[in-house]
C-alpha cells in the first residue's frame, strides 16, 4: 500500500472529514426526522445518489490503518476517532505529562441504548480506547488483555466525559482505572483494565 506525504493526508482530511460530520448529522437526524413521505422518498434518493458517486472508485480492502511518509499511522477508518468513520463521535484522547487521558464527546440518537441513555455497550468501548490510551507507547502499542466495568448510574445522551490513568506496571503490562461522568460530575461507570505490550520479536 502507498504510504501518503503529509499534503496528500492534509487535502485527504480536508475533503473526508466534513463529509463524515455531515453524514454523522444525517444519522441522528434520520432516527429523530418526523419528515413527510415525499422528503423521506427524495432524500433516500439522494443518498442512494451519493453511494453510488462515492463508490464509483473504492479500495480493494477495508480501510484499516494506513502508513505515512513522516512516520506516522493514520487511523481513519477507527470505530472511535477515525475522520472518515462517520460511525465515530469522533473521539479526541487528550494526555497530559502525567500520562492521565481524558477525552470530552457528545453522545447523540445513535448511542442510544435504554430510552434516553447511552447504551452500555458503548461505554465500554469509550473506556476500552481512553484506559488504553494510558499504556500506548508510540514505539509498542498496548492491547486489551482484561475490562472490567460496573455500572455505576445509567449515563445520559449528550455530555460525557472519560478519564483514565495509569495504577501500576509490571512486566510490559499496564494496570489502568477509569471513569465516565455525566456533565453533573456524577460518575456513571468505573472501569479496570489491563493492558499488554507484546515483546519485541528478536
Amino acid at each position: 500500500m502507498t504510504r501518503l506525504t503529509p499534503d496528500e493526508i492534509d487535502r485527504s482530511e480536508a475533503l473526508f472529514a466534513p463529509l463524515a460530520q455531515a453524514l454523522r448529522e444525517l444519522v441522528d437526524v434520520t432516527i429523530r426526522s418526523e419528515a413527510d413521505d415525499a422528503d423521506v422518498r427524495r432524500a433516500h434518493a439522494l443518498i442512494e445518489q451519493a453511494t453510488e458517486l462515492l463508490g464509483s472508485r473504492l479500495a480493494p480492502e477495508p480501510f484499516s490503518m494506513r502508513a505515512t511518509t513522516d512516520g506516522r499511522t493514520l487511523t481513519w477508518g477507527n470505530v472511535l476517532i477515525g475522520k472518515r468513520n462517520a460511525i465515530a463521535p469522533p473521539l479526541l484522547v487528550e494526555r497530559d505529562a502525567d500520562g492521565r487521558a481524558t477525552a470530552d464527546l457528545t453522545l447523540g440518537a445513535p448511542y442510544e441504548g435504554p430510552s434516553g441513555q447511552v447504551h452500555g455497550g458503548v461505554c465500554a468501548l469509550i473506556l476500552d480506547h481512553v484506559l488504553s490510551a494510558t499504556a500506548h507507547r508510540r514505539d509498542a502499542p498496548a492491547f486489551t488483555g482484561t475490562l472490567t466495568l460496573r455500572y455505576v448510574a445509567p449515563t445520559p445522551l449528550g455530555p460525557v466525559r472519560a478519564e483514565a490513568w495509569t495504577d501500576r506496571e509490571e512486566r510490559g503490562k499496564t494496570f489502568a482505572v477509569g471513569r465516565l461522568l455525566d456533565t453533573d460530575g456524577v460518575v456513571t461507570v468505573q472501569a479496570e483494565g489491563i493492558f499488554i505490550r507484546p515483546r519485541a520479536k528478536s
